[in-house]
Parts: C-alpha cells; structure tokens; sequence
C-alpha cells in the first residue's frame, strides 16, 4: 500500500489562524476513507471532550490517596506543575500531527501513514489498551466515589464486591449515553466544561473559607510523605508522578472525534492543546485547594470512607457540606467516563474500519439511525470491565488500572510525533502547525513520554507480592504479544486505504452501515 501523503496537503503559515479552512469531507476522502459518521460537533464541543477527559475532577480526586502516599504535597503540587508543562509539549506536537491527519484512528492513522503499516499497527494496540484502561480507572474511581457517598449518607460500607457492581452499573449508564448520537456526547461534553471550572472553584471557594483551620504554605509546597516501603527519596518522588501524568491522559479524544467535527484539521489540534492548558491551571487550584484543608493527614490516608478527598470534606465541612462537595465531583467523573467511552468506540471502530481487530467486520458497524459505531461502544464498555477484575480481590488494583492507561496510552502519543521528527522536511504539515518550534517541542516530548513510560512500570509498593504487584506490566506485555501474534493472522488483511481510496474499499465501509 501506498504511503506518500496527498499531493494537496501544503502547509500553510499561520498555526492559530487559517482563512481558508479545507473541506473535511473532501480531505477525509483524501486521505482514503469514506465518510460515515455525522459531522455534528463544534470547535467547543471537540475541546471539551479532551477536556472532560482529562477531568481534574476524575483523576486528581481518584488518585489523590495515591499521592498522599508516594510524595505527599510536595510531589502532589510541584510534579502537577513540572507533568503538565512537558504533557503540554506532547500535546502541541501531537496537535500538529493531528491537523495533518484528521481521522478517527488519530495515532495508529499518523503512525501508519508516517512510519507504515507496522508502526500503525503496534500503535493502535496500545492506544487501545491506554483508551480502555482509562475507561476502566475512570468510572471504578466514580464507583469509589459513589461507595463515599452512600458511606457519608446512608451509612453504607462499601466492599470490593458491592465497588464494582456500582462500576458495571456506570458502564451500562455510559453505553446507553452513548448509543444516543454524537450530539447528546456533545451536548453533554459542553456541560462537563462549565461544571469541571464551576466545580473546581466551588470546591476551592468552599475549602479556603468555612475551615476554621488550614496548613501552612510551607506544608503544602514542602512536605514529603513516603508510605510505599521503599526507602529511596527519588524513586518515591518519581513514582507519585503517576497522579498527574495520569490526569493529563485522554487528550487524544480530540483527534478520535475529528472524522464528526466541523473544521477538525484545525479545531482538533486547537481542542488537544486548549483542554491541557486549562486543565493544568484548574488542576493545580484543585489540589492546592485540597491539600491546605487537610485537618488530619493520618486520618486522611486511612478514611473509612475509602476516599481522601471525601474525609477532607468531612472534617473540613462536616457531613452536609461533604455530601454535597461529593455529588458535584461524581457527576464530574461521570461526565469525564462518558466522554472516555465516546473516544475508545471511535479507536475500535476506526481500527476495525482497517480490519486490525478479531471480529472487525462486527465493530466496525454502524447505526444508520444514530450514526454510531455500536458494537464497539459495547465491546469498550465490556474490555474496561475485564481490565478492572483484580480490583475484586487486591487493594493496589486500582494504582495498576490507572497505570496500564498511562503506559498504554502514552507511548502512543509519542510514536507520531517521532516519526513526523524522522519524516524532517518531507512531512506536509496542515493548516495548523508549529512552525520552527516544531522540532524541538517534538523532542522535549518524545523524551518525557520514554521516561515516564519506564516509571510506571515499576513496582509502587514494597516488598512486591501478589497483592502490591504493579499488574500494568503485564497488561502491556500481554497486548504486545497478542498484537505480535495477531499481526500473523491478520496482517494481509490489515491497513489503511491508500489515498482517495478504492471503490472497493468504499464498498466495504458501506456495507458495515447496517
């Protein structure tokens, strides 16, 4: 198959502005695929699925007992501080390369068309494995959140059992909000933005003034906390990095729902870098918020609840103020799930479009009344609840749920933006693009997502036994060689349409519209 990009992609001078905007209808035949899904989402809508899945309201609050832990507030706040600055490096490179290819495969589609088939193909894998993690450490913190709800309300003690049955039940809310139509995940998404800011300033507002007592800034900025069993000060530091590089995770919905916005080669790359930067000025008031209202950092850790941020409320607050803080950052979290399921259908149909995935021709079926892809919101809802059994019977389960997305799903941002780097001059930028930063942003983000990549494989409690195993390496090395082994069977059958497509080609993606 061919891989030269079209002859009439050129680049243009301005990144933030273009006064003649491509027909993305036109563009996506181009680049070889016939439309099918409904164009129906605007430049704000397409931000604000990034955004809401990035959700400092999901992964801020789910991890923050994870951070109290593994650094404590120093890490907390000056690793929020240090992730977010290279994650935006990653997400303006990945901007860049998303405006040159707008589709629905967004990485895998960059990486086939950049460095070929192979390079796709491993790509794909693990930004699907990273999507349906993401669903999985989402709506189980949700579920977690729910259990702290019912605990403060009804005095309802939550089990590993009854956890995840509130978990199955928020995966079945987000298949059915999903089965809607883009525009509902849109409508919705809008919403999520105003309640994530609203919420966070709420939260913030309420902490800072009815507490009779706050930390000191000294505490906050300074305090290293290490409960992980391991003795070395920069190993901890580094392993509590996951909070935020787990939070600034997702952002590649943007470029998943490219193929159903108007004007995607520009507001998809503006929508991944928009969402990073407020999410990183939100989420750094968030967790200075939290952590100046703590009143008991040994209770905290060890709420009953089985949720920091709730017993924060609590003793900040008392029970109603607690409750109420909590509805507001579970209606957050289900906002940013559902959005996450949105984007992973959209890679699982897009990735079975090319025949990648066992069972493509199911997958990659489409409503003809809602044009969405159906089966795979199911099989993306049904892959996060297989990913999330070991939370039934290991308490660290969850650290490695949140892990498996982040050493999934970040190693694929960064394949594209390497191989536009290896392309140099011979790649053929869109109408939005970095100019002559180009380079250097693209290597201060290949850099960053190798090291990170090798951080969250390690081990994050001592002595590692079956109950504090980080289970993501084993996640990771079994989508690899499943991908390896699958790659035999499929690989004639696999791959992205060359250019302006075939009539064969267009065939079979009409046949798939049932």
């Amino acid at each position: 198959m061919s891989r030269t990009v079209p002859s009439d992609a050129k680049p243009r001078p301005s990144a933030t502005a273009s006064a003649a905007l491509p027909d993305e209808e036109a563009r996506l035949r181009d680049l070889g695929y016939q439309p099918v899904l409904a164009r129906r989402m605007g430049g704000f809508g397409n931000f604000a699925i990034s955004f809401s899945v990035i959700s400092v309201l999901s992964g801020c609050m789910t991890l923050y007992g994870f951070g109290l832990g593994t650094g404590g507030p120093a890490v907390m706040l000056w690793g929020w501080a240090g992730v977010g600055l290279f994650v935006l490096c990653v997400g303006l490179a990945l901007a860049e390369v998303t405006s040159a290819y707008p589709t629905s495969g967004a990485l895998y589609y960059m990486a086939d068309r950049l460095g070929g088939r192979r390079w796709g193909w491993y790509t794909g894998w693990l930004n699907l494995l990273g999507l349906l993690g993401a669903i999985a450490g989402i709506d189980y913190g949700a579920a977690l959140f729910t259990g702290a709800f019912l605990n403060l309300q009804w005095g309802f003690t939550p089990t590993p059992g009854s956890t995840f049955l509130i978990f199955l039940a928020i995966l079945l809310f987000h298949a059915g909000l999903n089965l809607f139509g883009v525009r509902l995940v849109s409508v919705l998404n809008s919403i999520s933005v105003w309640w994530h800011l609203s919420g966070v300033a709420v939260i913030v507002g309420v902490l800072a003034i009815v507490p009779d007592r706050h930390q000191s800034a000294g505490f906050v900025l300074t305090e290293f906390v290490n409960d992980t069993g391991w003795a070395n000060p920069f190993y901890v530091a580094a392993i509590g990095l996951l909070l935020a590089q787990y939070t600034f995770s997702g952002y590649d919905a943007s470029a998943h729902l490219s193929e159903e916005t108007a004007h995607a080669s520009v507001a998809a790359a503006k929508g991944i870098v928009r969402a990073i930067w407020v999410s990183w000025i939100a989420g750094f008031a968030l967790l200075a918020g939290l952590t100046f209202a703590i009143q008991d950092y040994a209770g905290t850790m060890k709420t009953e609840t089985g949720v920091p941020p709730a017993q924060i409320f609590l003793d900040a607050l008392g029970t109603d103020g607690a409750v109420a803080l909590l509805l507001v950052v579970i209606v957050a979290q289900l906002f940013c799930g559902n959005a996450e399921v949105a984007a992973a259908s959209r890679m699982v149909f897009a990735f079975s479009r090319d025949n990648a995935l066992p069972g493509s021709a199911t997958w990659r079926k489409v409503s003809p009344r809602t044009q969405t892809p159906v089966p795979a919101v199911w099989l993306s809802v049904g892959a996060a609840a297989v990913i999330a059994l070991p939370s039934l019977y290991s308490q660290t389960a969850y650290g490695a749920v949140t892990a498996i997305n982040v050493i999934g799903i970040t190693p694929a941002y960064a394949i594209p933006i390497l191989l536009r780097l290896r392309r140099g001059k011979d790649f053929e930028p869109g109408p939005w693009h970095l100019g002559r930063w180009s380079r250097p942003i693209g290597w201060i983000a290949v850099c960053w997502v190798a090291v990170v990549t090798v951080l969250f494989c390690l081990p994050q409690k001592s002595p590692v036994t079956v109950d504090t195993m980080n289970y993501a390496v084993i996640a990771l090395a079994v989508v690899l060689v499943l991908a390896t082994a699958w790659w035999y069977a499929a690989r004639r059958s696999y791959g992205t349409p060359t250019p302006y497509g075939t009539a064969r080609e267009e065939a079979e993606i009409a046949e798939g519209i049932v």
